[in-house]
């Protein structure tokens, strides 16, 4: 969350905060320092030790009573309200030492550098503020000369107090950048390592949910009624392969056809909702309808094209030694679903529920291999574009009355004429082709393999 400090950052400010509170301390003793050179000893003026002893006392107590600060949340304003007290400091100081041009010099620059590094311009603006009103002081406790000293024991006790400050605030500021720099390759370290993570997460997670949450819009994961077209499918007898095949063999099988079905439903904009086993469902119109009409047309080409698929993936699977073909399934409905994220405060699903999604699973469980079977509500919304049998009524366990269902035949446009998909099965002959994938210099190559296909069977004698 935003303004969250994590430990390491907030060690590293504590660090920083007690470096500037070690620099600052070693300014407040450098201008006591110049404050006593200037006394004249051995008569010294009882208000000059006066003086010099607040701001040694100054100087410890802010020094010990900052370091129990360190941790506080409010240690910045701290720090800039102490920094410019610091800042009347030296303008009394510089003051009562009757402004020796070196001394003056440098503080002044110390001034300007310390709050300029520390706060910007605001900061530079109050320090040089509280700084003149330090000079200003001046006035009130004793009568200036205002004559420009240039006593050497001043200028050297100055010089020795700002020399000081500027290499320990440079030792700081490398220590600083150092820290920084390996603070920087560790967060980038963790950030490669948590975009992995995320990678690898986002495999569990449907696309709808995942982009929700990677743009910051959980919100539009909350449940609410739509009419949507929910699909299932499922390979027949797939249950009993997995008691014939080696695991490995198995495993393959598997993530093959569930990757070919997921390239099919994204290219097709479905929402993939879950697997279960070999069975797949998807839904159309959660997030991205483009219209109900539409969104069933969409979810129908998308079976088609899972039929086809798995034409392609029999033959594949064949030669690899599977002799028993798998045929898939399939089931469509479309209807009024609650949608949504649904769970607990520790495990959240985004699914849909409703009694349409339970008629698309039965439809799914009454095809045939290699059937698709649809609702009438569904082939209200497609007959135009779709052709599609009548298969009468059938019985669903868990609806009281007969439902009427559709055999998926093809698109209209596909049919006849402009045929462009053809398959056929018969015992020693399999054949499925689509013209619309099939390469131009292919064509030549399928020509004669059908023609030679065609010759030998004329010629050959059928007993």
């Amino acid at each position: 969350m935003p303004g969250t400090k994590t430990p390491v950052t907030e060690k590293l400010a504590a660090d920083f905060s007690l470096r500037q509170n070690d620099i600052r301390t070693l300014i407040c003793f450098a201008a006591a320092g110049t404050v006593t050179v200037h006394m004249q000893w051995p008569h010294v003026e009882l208000l000059d030790a006066l003086i010099v002893l607040l701001i040694l006392g100054y100087a410890i107590a802010s020094y010990l009573w900052l370091r129990r600060r360190v941790y506080d949340e409010k240690r910045e304003k701290i720090f800039d309200n102490v920094m410019t007290a610091d800042a009347v400091i030296i303008g009394l100081v510089l003051g009562l030492s009757d402004f020796s041009i070196l001394p003056s010099i440098l503080f002044v620059t110390m001034v300007q550098f310390n709050s300029l590094i520390n706060g910007g311009a605001r900061k530079w603006m109050i320090d040089n503020l509280a700084f003149i009103g330090g000079v200003g002081l001046t006035l009130l406790i004793s009568e200036p000369k205002w004559v420009l000293s240039d006593k050497l024991e001043i200028s050297i006790v100055s010089l020795i107090g700002i020399f000081t400050y500027f290499c320990a605030y440079a030792i700081f500021v490398h220590s600083r950048i150092h820290k920084l720099d390996l603070l920087n390759k560790k967060l980038l370290n963790e950030q490669t390592l948590y975009k992995l993570r995320t990678y690898k997460l986002a495999r569990y997670l449907t696309p709808t949910v995942w982009k929700a949450i990677n743009e910051g819009r959980e919100q539009s994961l909350a449940s609410e009624r739509k009419r949507i077209t929910v699909f299932f499918s499922d390979i027949r007898g797939f249950s009993s392969l997995t008691e014939e095949l080696e695991a490995e063999t198995l495993t393959d099988i598997l993530n093959t056809y569930l990757t070919e079905m997921v390239n099919i439903a994204t290219k097709h904009r479905g929402t993939i909702d879950k697997f279960m086993g070999d069975a797949v469902m998807v839904i159309f119109g959660d997030t991205q309808s483009e219209g109900l009409k539409s969104d069933c047309i969409r979810c129908l080409a998308m079976a088609i094209d899972m039929r086809k698929k798995m034409k392609e993936l029999q033959t594949r699977w064949y030669n690899q030694g599977i002799k028993k073909p798998l045929q898939i399934r399939m089931g469509i409905n479309t209807g009024y679903c609650t949608v949504g994220s649904f769970g607990t405060n520790h495990y959240m699903d985004y699914t849909v529920l409703g009694t349409h999604v339970n008629l698309a699973s039965r439809l799914e469980s009454a095809a045939a291999p290699g059937e698709i079977l649809i609702s009438h509500e569904t082939w209200c919304l497609v007959k135009d574009v779709i052709m599609c049998r009548d298969k009468g009524e059938i019985k669903a366990k868990g609806f009281s009355h007969p439902i009427k269902v559709y055999q998926v035949v093809d698109f209209r446009k596909d049919l006849g004429r402009l045929q462009s998909y053809f398959e056929e099965n018969a015992e020693g002959f399999s054949m499925h082709m689509d013209l619309e994938k099939i390469k131009n210099y292919d064509k030549n190559r399928v020509l004669a393999v059908l023609q030679r296909a065609t010759d030998r069977l004329q010629d050959k004698v059928i007993k």
